[in-house]
């Protein structure tokens, strides 16, 4: 080949090898090859592009706050982020490690058997979603399968629905996109704590992918008694169903088996001074047991390039069951402590569906995003609840009293149902629609503004009275927001969003005659915020908020046979975070809050106008 010799090929190496090959069968064939150019020549240059993947503490976009793709900068709202980076840097295991870094949300105790985050100044068991979708029961959740962990503050009725009171935690896992993954992970540390996770995807053809994230853990703790161990895994698979069309299906599988620690009792207002070690009850009649099954099939279809319809359906059936052995009220004189019991089951089948239908549009040289949709879900709940006798059967004793120098137990109650104990079935439907304008009137300004209702109704059967109960609310959940950005990577905001809690509560299992026609309870938030990306992979964020909490049910004070409804309580704050590369060595996430909340209307003998 020393005719070509002289070529400048800076196409690619590809060329050279191809002409390499070539010119052997030009020879064979008879055929000569061209001759040697006079002048090199330059061919046209292929330039290849590329980012290196550093995994970030920083968000871009979000889905969640919107429902579209959105950039954190463009949401009017307080939005936190803990990516799978930061998990395994700070080798998180339980979605309570993650609320460290949310700020304006703490950490309730949760009985020692579920996630009890406290949002803005309200706590709440059920305020849990995975990719959008309600996961609602009361249980301990892991992060081995998830992407990032999303905490949206404020009232979120007109994305989210019910609840939503003080904020949500969206949990997104990952999907099989395709792509190579190989990852696994090995922990040991004191209280024997064993654990490890699995990350493997693979593509499947041009046009298919799969993936699995599994974790086993068995692990004790520094307290004595405490064991854990639970394990899930998390199939999915993906596949384009034409060039714009794509389907996602997962299932999950997780189990949580654990003991019930309730901590240290106090005395005096301040917790009990003794060996962190010690366990206050019965280690062993203190099981928690928490079972999820759950399947996601989620369909997307571009119709253009403006006009996209995603489809998300969640079938999940929760099994959990907890039983405490528990400190009380401590005897300073004595130097006894009290101990109680109860144990509780419920079983829940959840089936939601969420279609979205997006619409990229310009009318006037304003551009908007329009999202429509809907949501039907129904839930069936059966629970039962016993509480703890001590003593010889037929013993209607509900504590007894152990020694503080000797708090960890070997009594074992018996457990029967009181006269005030929970045995209910209940079901619950909602039907909502949706409307939302993300609009851009210039590249300074732009407003958001939606619109929720939903149909939701319960229907509750006492199992031990026979007696029915029913509530069917309209929630009309709007939200409205207004962004100036005076550069590219700052922007100024202000919002009002509201949400409302039905008297079925939380868990659905609230109704009863005296409430069951009441409204629900109101939780409206004004917030005014900034964000700046300091640089394109660090972000900051400031939000100034007043949240207040109204149709709270009280007992009339001049009727004791009737309740009446008052504004309850008003929480104001300020929260401040930042994430994200500060140098390719180098990455930060933090966060300050400050709050500062006072009850409004008396509620009872504990709860007075005042408190803060």
């Amino acid at each position: 080949m020393p005719h070509l010799a002289h070529a400048r090929l800076s196409r690619s190496p590809l060329t050279l090898a191809l002409l390499a090959l070539l010119a052997p069968l030009a020879q064979a064939s008879g055929t000569e090859t061209p001759a040697e150019p006079r002048t090199p020549t330059d061919l046209d240059r292929v330039e290849v592009v590329a980012q290196r993947y550093l995994p970030d503490y920083a968000t871009r976009k979000t889905r969640s706050a919107t429902r579209t793709e959105t950039p954190l900068l463009d949401v009017p709202q307080a939005v936190t982020v803990v990516t799978d980076k930061l998990i395994a840097d700070q080798a998180m295991s339980s979605l309570a490690d993650t609320f460290r870094y949310l700020p304006g949300i703490g950490v309730a105790q949760g009985e020692g058997n579920r996630d009890t985050p406290v949002l803005r100044g309200t706590s709440s068991t059920a305020d849990f979603f995975v990719d959008g979708i309600r996961d609602d029961v009361q249980y301990i959740r892991d992060v081995y399968n998830l992407e990032r962990v999303e905490a949206l503050k404020g009232p979120n009725g007109m994305i989210f629905g019910r609840g939503g009171s003080g904020g949500v935690i969206n949990r997104i896992t990952r999907k099989a996109d395709g792509d190579d993954h190989r990852a696994a992970s090995l922990q040991f540390g004191s209280g024997n704590r064993r654990r490890g996770t699995l990350d493997y995807g693979t593509g499947i053809g041009a046009t298919a992918g799969f993936r699995v994230n599994a974790v086993y853990e068995d692990s004790e703790s520094f307290r004595d008694g405490f064991e854990l161990e639970r394990y899930g895994i998390n199939p999915t698979f993906g596949v384009d169903l034409g060039e714009r069309t794509r389907l996602q299906v997962s299932y999950e599988r997780f189990h949580d088996e654990r003991v019930a620690d309730r901590g240290v009792p106090s005395l005096h207002g301040r917790p009990l001074d003794v060996d962190p070690s010690t366990f206050f009850g019965n280690p062993a009649q203190s099981p928690v047991e928490a079972t999820v099954d759950a399947i996601d099939a989620v369909i997307e279809h571009d119709f253009s390039d403006d006009l996209s319809l995603r489809n998300h359906l969640r079938w999940a059936d929760y099994d959990k069951f907890y039983q405490n052995v528990f400190p009380g009220a401590v005897d300073a004189v004595a130097q006894t402590v009290s101990i109680s019991a109860y144990n509780q089951a419920t079983q829940r089948r959840n089936l939601f569906n969420q279609t979205d239908l997006v619409w990229d549009t310009a009318t006037a040289g304003v551009r908007h995003t329009v999202l429509a949709g809907a949501e039907f879900g129904r839930q069936v709940t059966d629970n039962v609840r016993m509480t703890g006798y001590f003593g010889a059967p037929g013993s209607t004793a509900t504590s007894v009293r152990v020694p503080l120098a000797s708090p960890t137990t070997g009594i074992v109650p018996l457990f029967r149902q009181s006269a005030t104990d929970a045995d209910n079935h209940g079901e619950a439907t909602v039907a909502a629609v949706y409307v939302q304008d993300q609009i851009e009137f210039t590249p300074q300004w732009q407003a958001i503004i939606g619109l929720r209702h939903d149909d939701f109704r319960v229907d509750l059967r006492n199992n031990r009275t026979g007696a029915t109960y029913r509530s069917d609310d309209g929630l009309l959940s709007p939200r409205a927001g207004l962004v100036f950005k005076p550069r590219d990577n700052v922007s100024l905001y202000a919002s009002y969003s509201m949400a409302h809690q039905p008297r079925a509560g939380e868990q659905l299992a609230s109704l009863s005659a005296s409430n069951a026609s009441l409204d629900p309870e109101t939780f409206r938030n004004r917030e005014i915020g900034a964000k700046w990306d300091v640089r394109p992979q660090l972000q900051a964020s400031l939000a100034v908020y007043r949240l207040d909490r109204g149709n709270v049910a009280i007992t009339d004070p001049a009727d004791p046979t009737r309740m009446v409804l008052v504004d309850g309580q008003t929480t104001e704050g300020v929260e401040i975070g930042i994430a994200g590369r500060i140098t390719d060595a180098w990455q930060l996430m933090g966060g300050y809050a400050y709050q500062d909340g006072e009850i409004t209307t008396t509620q009872s003998a504990t709860a007075v106008a005042g408190n803060r």
